[in-house]
C-alpha cells in the first residue's frame, strides 16, 4: 500500500550529510590542517559508500541480486542519480580544495605542488628522486583494446599514459602503471627554499619523468585513475557457526576482487583516451564517475606538516577521569550504591577498561559476559579479559563475525580470547548482534549469587574509538536491568525467547514500546499539555516509525531530531510542520542514541544501540536502557539541550535536503555543542 507520506531516499540523504563533512573544509576558521583532515573523511566516507551501497544497487540494476525492495530500474535510476550528485560536490571539492586549502597552504609558508612542474631550483631533486625511489618499483603494463591484460586492484591508484612513437606510424598506444605507494610514500617533502616549505605528489613526480620511463616514444598525456570494487560479503549465515567462520575467511580474502562500483577518472581527461580504457577493461557507462586530476585524498590525512610548532590542530578536550572512581575506590561499590553515567570522550574510557579488570581480580566475581562488534587491536579490553579467565572467572564473549570490515580482527581476537579459557558465541544465524552490553556476576560471602553489575552503551568496547567518537554508557545493579540483561545473554546463548521488563530490546518489546510512548505525547498534545519528543541517532530510515512521527507533529507534539547521517523524515512538509532536524559535525563523531520523552512532566530518557534503521529494528539484536537515576537522567537531557542550542556546528536539514547553518542571534554566547558539553561537565561535581 502506497503511503500518503513522503520520505527523502536514504543514500541521497547519506551524501547531504557526506557534504556537510566537506562543509567542514571550508570553515576557515578551523585550523588548517583540521580543514585538510575532512576533506581526508569526506573522501574516505564516499570511497565506502560505493563499496557497499551503490555496489548493492548496481547489483540488483544488473540482475545479479534480486531484491523484494527495488526494481531493476529503480536502482539503475538510483545510481544515475547518486552519480550525478556526487559529480555536483565534486564542483565544490575541487572548489575548497584549490582555492581554498592550496592557497591558505601557500599564505603559510608551505607550497604543495599539483601538477608535474616546479620550480627550478627543484628541477633536479624531482629527476633524482624518482630515478632513486620511485622507477625500480614501476611496471608500466600496456593496454591492447577489446583485451584486458592487467588487473585494477580496488582502490589502488593508476596512472594512465598514451604515447606516440618517434618513429614510424603515429598511431597511440596506451599504459597503465600503478603507483608505488607500499615502497614510497603519496607525499614527498622536498628541500627547502628561502623559508618555504614544498611539498609534491608522487604521481606528480611520475609524470615529470615519463619520458625516462618510455625513451622510445613521445608522451602525449597521463591521467590518474582509479577503480572500487564491492567490498560487501554475501555469506550464507544461516549455516552453523563453524561454517560461517570458514565462509568469512574464504571471502574476505575475495573482497580486492569484487565487481566494479565504480571507475573513477581525471575528468580533463579526452574522451576518447577515456573511450580507450572502458574499452580494454570493459567498464560499463554508469560505472564511470569523474574525478579530479588527484585522486584517493583520503591520503591527505597524512599529509606532512613541515611547520607542526605553528601550523596547530585544534585543542579537543582531553578525556577527563572521575576522582571518585581513582584507583581509591572501588568502581564495583560505587555502582553498588549509585547509578553511573560516562560520556566519551569527555570521560575517560580507562574507567570502563577498569571496570572490567577489577571484576577480573575479584574473589567474589563469578561471570563476566560481554559483546563484541569492534574492538581495537591489541585491545585493553580483551587483555582484561583474558585475565579474568586466567583468574578463574567464567567469561562468556559473544563476537559478531559480520562486523563489517572487521572481520579479521573479530576472527583473529575470538581465536586468541578462546585459546585462553573464554567461552566463544559466534553470530546469530540470520542476524547481526550490536547491543553494546556487558554483564558481571558476583557471588555474596555465603556462595549466594547477587544480582550483578549491568553496562549498557551506545559505541563498541573499543578504547581507540573511544576516543574519537561521541557516547555514552551506563553502569547501573538495579536487579530488572541486570536480569533483563542476563535474559538477553541466554537469548545469544539460543535459550527460547525470554521476556523483558524494563531492557527494550529489538525483535522482542522495542518497537511496541516506542509506539507507546509515541501515543503517550499525542494523547498528552490532545488535552493541550505541553510535549516534547527529543531523538538523538545516527540514522532514522524505518518508514513506519517515520509515519508515527508525522502523525504526532500533525498532533502538535514538538519533536526535535538530532540526526548525524542519514535522514529520510522530510521537515517543512504540512505533516512535519513540528519537526526539526539538527545535524552536528564537529571535532568528535556523534555516535550516541539518546531518546527523550517529555511524558506531561516526567520525562523518559532512553539510551542504547540502534537507530531508527530498519536493519537495526528488524533484523539486528540491540539493547536500549531506560535512565532511571534522576542525576544521569538529567546530564542526558542537559546534553540535549545543549546539542539543540548549538549555534557554531549546528545545521539545520531543511525539506530540500541542504544543510543550512542556524543563525547565532545578536547578543547571545556562541555554543559549540562539544566543547560547551565538555565544559559543564568539568563543572559538575563528580556523581
Amino acid at each position: 500500500m502506497e503511503s500518503k507520506y513522503e520520505y527523502f531516499k536514504r543514500d541521497i540523504s547519506w551524501l547531504s550529510f557526506n557534504y556537510r563533512v566537506l562543509m567542514e573544509a571550508d570553515d576557515e576558521r578551523l585550523p588548517l590542517y583540521d580543514r585538510i583532515n575532512f576533506i581526508a573523511i569526506y573522501s574516505s566516507n564516499l570511497e565506502e559508500f560505493y563499496k557497499i551501497r551503490v555496489a548493492d544497487h548496481r547489483a540488483i540494476a544488473s540482475g545479479t541480486t534480486l531484491s523484494d525492495e527495488e526494481t531493476v530500474q529503480a536502482a539503475h535510476q538510483l545510481v544515475e542519480e547518486i552519480n550525478r550528485e556526487v559529480t555536483r560536490q565534486l564542483d565544490d571539492r575541487v572548489r575548497i580544495y584549490e582555492q581554498k586549502i592550496v592557497p591558505a597552504l601557500r599564505k603559510n609558508r608551505i607550497i604543495f605542488y599539483q601538477g608535474s612542474r616546479v620550480e627550478p631550483f627543484h628541477q633536479q631533486f624531482v629527476k633524482d628522486f624518482f630515478r632513486e625511489e620511485i622507477f625500480p618499483y614501476l611496471q608500466p603494463v600496456p593496454v591492447d583494446q577489446g583485451k584486458v591484460v592487467s588487473f585494477l586492484r580496488d582502490n589502488r591508484l593508476y596512472l594512465a599514459i598514451r604515447l606516440y612513437p618517434k618513429e614510424g606510424k603515429r598511431t597511440p598506444h596506451y599504459f597503465v602503471m600503478k603507483q608505488p605507494y607500499a615502497k614510497v610514500p603519496r607525499f614527498i617533502e622536498l628541500p627547502p627554499h628561502e623559508r618555504y616549505h614544498y611539498l609534491m605528489f608522487t604521481e606528480d613526480i611520475i609524470k615529470a619523468n615519463l619520458s625516462l620511463i618510455f625513451p622510445g616514444y613521445d608522451v602525449d598525456s597521463s591521467y590518474c585513475i582509479k577503480i572500487s570494487r564491492d567490498a560487501d560479503i554475501l555469506v550464507d549465515d544461516a549455516t552453523c557457526s563453524a561454517d560461517l567462520v570458514e565462509q568469512l575467511k574464504k571471502k574476505v580474502k575475495k573482497r580486492k576482487i569484487g565487481d566494479v562500483s565504480r571507475f573513477v577518472y581525471d575528468r580533463a581527461m579526452p574522451p576518447e583516451f577515456l573511450a580507450a580504457l572502458m574499452d580494454a577493461f570493459h567498464i560499463k557507462e554508469d560505472e564511470v564517475v569523474p574525478g579530479d586530476k588527484h585522486l584517493n585524498l583520503e591520503d591527505l590525512r597524512d599529509l606532512p606538516n613541515p611547520r607542526k610548532s605553528t601550523l596547530k590542530g585544534l585543542e579537543k578536550p582531553k578525556p577527563m577521569k572521575l576522582t571518585v572512581l581513582d584507583e581509591k575506590e572501588s568502581i564495583l561499590n560505587y555502582v553498588a550504591r549509585k547509578d553511573l553515567l560516562l560520556f566519551y570522550p569527555y570521560h575517560s574510557f580507562d574507567h570502563f577498561i577498569h571496570f572490567l579488570y577489577e571484576a577480573s581480580q575479584d574473589p567474589e566475581t563469578s561471570e563476566i559476559m560481554v559483546t563484541q562488534y569492534r574492538v581495537a587491536e591489541n585491545s585493553a579490553v580483551i587483555n582484561s579479559l583474558i585475565a579474568a579467565a586466567r583468574n578463574g572467572k567464567k567469561v562468556t564473549v559473544f563476537v559478531e563475525l559480520k562486523a563489517r570490515f572487521d572481520e579479521e580482527n573479530n576472527l583473529a581476537t575470538a581465536e586468541m580470547m578462546r585459546a585462553a579459557g573464554i567461552k566463544i558465541i559466534f553470530s546469530i544465524p540470520g542476524l547481526k548482534v550490536h547491543a553494546k552490553v556487558a554483564l558481571v556476576r558476583r557471588r555474596g560471602k555465603d556462595g549466594r549469587k547477587v544480582p550483578g553489575y549491568a553496562y549498557i552503551s551506545t559505541g563498541n568496547f573499543n578504547e581507540d574509538t573511544a576516543t574519537l567518537y561521541a557516547d555514552c554508557g551506563l553502569f547501573t545493579c538495579r536487579k530488572a536491568i541486570v536480569r533483563d540483561l542476563r535474559h538477553l545473554f541466554a537469548t545469544l546463548k539460543g535459550a527460547e525467547e525470554q521476556h523483558f521488563s524494563t531492557l527494550l530490546v529489538t525483535r522482542f518489546n522495542l518497537i511496541p514500546e516506542l509506539n507507546r510512548l509515541i501515543d503517550a505525547e499525542i494523547a498528552h498534545a490532545r488535552q493541550g499539555h505541553p510535549t516534547h519528543i527529543v531523538l538523538k541517532m545516527n540514522a532514522l530510515q524505518d518508514h513506519s516509525l517515520i509515519d508515527r512521527l508525522y502523525e504526532a507533529s500533525q498532533e502538535g507534539v514538538q519533536i526535535d531530531l538530532i540526526v548525524r547521517g542519514i535522514c529520510c523524515l522530510i521537515p517543512e512538509r504540512p505533516y512535519s510542520r513540528n519537526i526539526r532536524v539538527t545535524r552536528i559535525v564537529d571535532s568528535f563523531l556523534e555516535h550516541a542514541r539518546v531518546w527523550y520523552f517529555s511524558n506531561n512532566g516526567n520525562p523518559k530518557v532512553f539510551l542504547g544501540s540502534p537507530d531508527w534503521m530498519h536493519r537495526n529494528l528488524y533484523r539486528r539484536i540491540e539493547a536500549v536502557v531506560p535512565v532511571l537515576d534522576p542525576d544521569c537522567r538529567a546530564a542526558l537531557t542537559q546534553m540535549l539541550a545543549i546539542q539543540l542550542s548549538d549555534n557554531r556546528k549546528a545545521c539545520f536539514v531543511d525539506g530540500q535536503l541542504r544543510n543550512v547553518f542556524k543563525k547565532r542571534q545578536h547578543g547571545t554566547p556562541v555554543v559549540r555543542a562539544q566543547y560547551s558539553f565538555y565544559d559543564w561537565l568539568g563543572r559538575q561535581k563528580n556523581p
